[in-house]
């Protein structure tokens, strides 16, 4: 694994397809963008690089970071690689749904239940819609969120299942998260006792493999960046022929899924491996 070096800049003979996170990668945990990121950013765009979001967020909470970054890539991977957008301008946000993942969690919520009686539960919906049970973060609750009864949920074609455990500190959380066996289902530990359980199969990468795909650009030039456990699969499928670059402050376990280690987000990561484009 190497560390990133900055160095100067020309215009791409070839694109790279850039796949970017969001929280802890772009946006520091107020919400904030740095001026030097987002510039770095809007820079490897006009060189001709695609420059795209791959995110666990909602696409309600997705398409605002495009416009504070300034950037409308072709598409973008939201909720774990559930949904993928696809720019369309005659739509009403300039995007539309592009591909859908679903899946019934009557199952996966009865079990995580039984093993975590405090929890709260979110389900969303193929509208990028929160349906949610009491008490749940208001961080991610878009102006269409409703809240509901437990067993609603359960009736709810979701794109993802959403699990916070605030009465558990991470190690105790990825040890009840080990005895569930949720091997029916992909799921990903995003924030402190944060849990996103996806379609079987679906995760960040299978997104970003069917926009690299359509976009005709090479395994050999992918770069993936990111910092949360639900950023490893996207490593890895980044990894076996791209780069994958893990933020300075990520998690060992996700470090050790990267290519490369970029600064932290306070020291504007993104910035300096966007300059090695």
């Amino acid at each position: 694994m190497s560390t990133v070096e900055a160095s100067g800049s020309s215009p791409a003979a070839e694109p790279w397809l850039v796949a970017l996170d969001i929280d802890g990668t772009l946006l520091h945990d107020d919400g904030s963008l740095s001026d030097i990121v987002g510039a770095e950013v809007r820079r490897a765009v006009a060189d001709g690089n695609e420059v795209m979001l791959a995110t666990g967020r909602s696409v309600v909470h997705t398409l605002p970071v495009l416009q504070l970054l300034g950037i409308a890539p072709q598409f973008v991977v939201c909720a774990n690689g559930a949904i993928t957008l696809v720019r369309d301008e005659s739509a009403p946000l300039g995007y539309r749904h592009d591909h859908i993942e679903t899946f019934n969690p009557a199952e996966v919520l009865k079990r995580i239940r039984s093993h975590l009686a405090g929890a709260v539960y979110a389900v969303e919906d193929t509208e990028g819609r929160f349906l949610y049970t009491e008490s749940f973060p208001d961080s991610v609750l878009g102006e269409s969120s409703r809240k509901v009864t437990f067993d609603e949920l359960l009736e709810t074609d979701a794109t993802r299942v959403v699990v916070v455990s605030p009465d558990h500190d991470m190690e105790d959380f990825l040890a009840v998260v080990e005895r569930m066996g949720l091997h029916r289902v992909s799921y990903s530990i995003g924030w402190t006792a944060w849990l996103d359980i996806a379609p079987d199969g679906v995760n960040k990468a299978t997104g970003l493999e069917r926009v690299r795909a359509s976009l005709g650009i090479p395994r050999t030039r992918v770069m993936a960046v990111g910092d949360g456990r639900n950023d490893i699969d996207m490593f890895r499928w980044a990894g076996a022929e791209g780069r994958a670059v893990a933020m300075a402050q990520a998690p060992s376990d996700v470090i050790a899924e990267a290519t490369e280690v970029t600064a932290s987000i306070a020291d504007d990561g993104v910035a300096a491996v966007l300059a090695t484009l």
